[in-house]
């Protein structure tokens, strides 16, 4: 799924499709389609609808991200679930996975599915367990892991269940019987519901991996900082360097062994993301972790500090950035 605006996301957004929103140097679709191939997921088909030449260019036929990548264009939005109904043909028979191409994640999406086809239900959910239930909707399952209901973001005196719904799906193609037949339907909103109403057995899949929706500006940065500090099992793009004070253990994940530096006379701290074409001036200092995006340029004396530097930021000497996303115009700060 690549077809929404992004609201939440915005500025970022305003001028291209969430998905394509770098986390550490890559568009985060490109993370997925990454994980995908590496777990032998090689047939993608993503919906477009928000700047969808954006992705087509950036991505192609996927083939040098290791998957066989086809287009569904919405012209109007057809909501989370009517977008899947729109290319039901290209299933077939078998089960498949829906995904948001916007998140950043590295689940098991194998044991997902060997998950769905031991329950021999028609849905099954990924959930995860978090601490606080008031950004998430829930999931309400007996012991034997079939959803008996959904919470959407309850406060947590009367939250039922701590098992966010990531947003991840198995599905056979049997669910397409309980769509409703409008022509904008929603997963959460139409179809689960309609599963409760008529008795039809689904279930869930706890996973502990690493997910964020990067939905808004302060989780597109803690994701951004997650990647560099190893807790997630992806591929950044560009050269991490790492400082001489101590930045804490690497992650469970780990990455490349550090290599490389900075400037002479750069302060560096932890861990940083270094993209291309970088232009880093004299006597500035970065505690990490941190991301600079490629082409971004640093003035003189300039500190930053937990930030995130998009492709083509630029710094002016002597500012200071802390837990803060800098672009081409202005800052925007988490």
């Amino acid at each position: 799924m690549a077809a929404g605006l992004g609201t939440r996301l915005r500025p970022l957004t305003y001028e291209v499709p969430k998905p394509m929103v770098p986390v550490a140097n890559r568009p985060v679709i490109e993370l997925i389609l990454r994980l995908l191939a590496t777990q032998g997921f090689d047939q993608v088909i993503s919906n477009l609808h928000w700047f969808p030449d954006t992705i087509r260019a950036r991505l192609g036929d996927g083939s040098r991200l290791g998957v066989e990548l086809t287009y569904s264009y919405e012209p109007s939005l057809l909501g989370t679930a009517g977008g899947v109904r729109n290319v039901r043909d290209y299933f077939g028979d078998e089960p498949f996975i829906v995904m948001a191409g916007d998140a950043l994640t590295d689940i098991d999406l194998r044991a997902l599915a060997d998950a769905h086809r031991a329950n021999d239900g028609v849905a099954t959910l990924a959930v995860k367990r978090v601490r606080d239930p008031r950004e998430y909707g829930v999931v309400i399952t007996g012991s034997d892991g079939r959803i008996q209901g959904f919470q959407e973001k309850p406060d947590p005196a009367e939250a039922l269940s701590d098992r966010a719904n990531c947003m991840i799906y198995a599905l056979s193609p049997e669910i397409f019987d309980y769509f409703p037949d409008d022509e904008v339907v929603d997963f959460a909103l139409d179809v689960f519901p309609a599963l409760l109403d008529h008795d039809v057995p689904f279930y869930v899949h706890e996973t502990d991996a690493y997910w964020n929706d990067v939905g808004s500006p302060p989780e597109y940065l803690q994701g951004n900082l997650d990647v560099v500090a190893g807790a997630v099992g992806v591929e950044p793009a560009g050269e991490l360097v790492e400082g001489e004070a101590d930045p804490g253990e690497p992650g469970e994940h780990g990455l490349p062994e550090p290599r490389g530096g900075l400037p002479a006379g750069t302060e560096l701290n932890g861990r940083v993301l270094v993209g291309s074409g970088v232009d880093i001036g004299e006597g500035v200092r970065i505690d990490g972790p941190a991301v600079i995006g490629d082409g971004a340029r640093i003035g003189d004396g300039a500190r930053i500090k937990e930030s995130v530097l998009l492709p083509g930021a630029e710094v002016p000497p002597g500012a200071m950035l802390v837990g803060a996303i800098a672009g081409r115009v202005g800052r925007l700060t988490a």
